[in-house]
């Protein structure tokens, strides 16, 4: 009785150079999968340009109101959907005290403004925010136009937004 060599893998490479082995077919599916998911993930949100809120935003986050000292008050809200609530607000030139609220279960967030993408800087940012806090920060804007602001830890999936500070008259 003769014994035979066993039949190799249909798993296993072949000896050719060219073509490209299950393993490397398996991890080039899973890193599209991956890409794939997390375009979508980025995909949120409506039309109506308030960031595509969710009925948990307080009826009261993005209406700018005036507190007793004079300061302009808004508070913007995250959540692991990756939009700020809402997305845009106008102020007018002044003080302005905005709270970042991040309602997310899982994320973290920060807002920074764009430096050098409005029209004056705002040197005033939120560095980190971890699920459940709140940040509140106080700054002054004299110039009129849009001022953007972003996540920047999820700026490449579209967490951004605009403040617009209105003109005088």
């Amino acid at each position: 009785m003769t014994e035979r060599p066993p039949s190799p893998s249909p798993f296993a490479r072949s000896g050719r150079a060219s073509g490209r082995g299950l393993g490397s077919r398996v991890a080039a599916l899973c890193a599209a999968a991956v890409v794939t998911a997390g375009a979508l993930a980025g995909c949120g949100g409506d039309s109506t340009g308030d960031g595509g809120g969710s009925s948990s935003a307080p009826s009261d986050a993005g209406t700018v109101t005036i507190a007793e000292d004079g300061v302009q008050e808004i508070t913007l809200r995250t959540q692991d959907d990756y939009v700020f609530t809402p997305s845009r607000f106008t102020v007018a030139p002044g003080k302005v005290r905005l709270t970042l609220v991040n309602a997310a279960e899982q994320m973290t967030h920060n807002l920074q403004f764009d430096e050098g993408k409005g029209p004056e800087p705002i040197g005033a940012g939120i560095d980190y925010l971890a699920p459940g806090q709140e940040t509140t920060i106080d700054f002054e804007v004299t110039v009129p136009g849009d001022h953007p602001f972003t996540c920047t830890f999820h700026t490449q999936l579209g967490q951004v937004g605009t403040m617009t500070v209105r003109q005088e008259g």
